[in-house]
């Protein structure tokens, strides 16, 4: 069934990958983008398509079907691809406009797959974390959009990396990598992130508007993060027994 459920999973990506060349290069011959703009795109949903395939298995996914959920957020990666891509392309107002509505569609997914997994009956462990490291990926790309685009300043790259270096943090404190319970409040500080970064990144929402947009989701964030991390310090003694 391993072998099965992967294969069909490296089948989905390897569609994915046909459409974010087609997209990629629309959108380089559309925006006069450098070489490189589809090559990227290509290597970073690539890079998604492989882990996706290896973190699949029986244990976190116990289904034999890949599923219409995980397929829309194979999609909502391909657009993250081609906004991933952007960085180091000319920072022009159109650019930014592409990569803000690329981000608007898939945060608008957001939430689609959650709900088909349910609705198929499908929700899986696996889904949950593909999800999430999506709108990881797409924060990040954002953040540093809006810092080259020059809308804020290099700290706001800090709205991406946060997440990264709670999730380092587990290698060294063991304690740190016990599993977070659900939490509304968690789910809603990521939109938010997402949203003010996009409304940063607008090119009809200038200095120091934009600065104060993605300051203060940063900010949000970083309570939403020190809480969580309060939490993992006084039950550290319970992951330790």
């Amino acid at each position: 069934m391993l072998n099965s459920l992967r294969a069909r999973a490296a089948a989905a990506g390897a569609l994915a990958l046909c459409g974010v060349v087609a997209l990629a290069g629309f959108a380089r011959e559309t925006l006069a983008l450098g070489a490189a703009y589809a090559v990227t795109a290509t290597i970073v949903l690539a890079v998604v398509v492989v882990e996706m395939t290896l973190r699949i298995n029986e244990r976190n996914h116990p289904f034999a079907e890949f599923g219409l959920a995980n397929a829309v957020t194979l999609a909502r990666a391909t657009l993250v691809a081609l906004v991933t891509a952007a960085i180091g392309e000319h920072s022009e107002p159109t650019l930014a406009a592409m990569a803000a509505g690329a981000a608007i569609a898939v945060t608008l997914m957001d939430g689609v797959d959650g709900w088909l997994a349910r609705r198929s009956g499908m929700a899986s462990a696996f889904g949950a974390r593909f999800d999430m490291e999506v709108d990881a990926l797409l924060i990040q790309a954002l953040s540093i959009l809006v810092w080259t685009h020059d809308k804020a300043g290099a700290w706001v790259v800090l709205s991406g990396l946060l997440r990264y270096v709670f999730v380092a943090a587990g290698w060294w404190w063991p304690w740190m990598e016990r599993p977070l319970e659900p939490s509304r409040r968690r789910q809603t500080v990521c939109v938010v992130q997402i949203v003010a970064l996009i409304a940063a990144l607008e090119p009809f929402i200038a200095r120091p508007y934009s600065t104060a947009i993605a300051a203060g989701a940063l900010a949000v964030l970083a309570g939403s993060f020190l809480v969580d991390t309060r939490w993992l310090v006084l039950h550290r003694r319970e992951q330790m027994a």
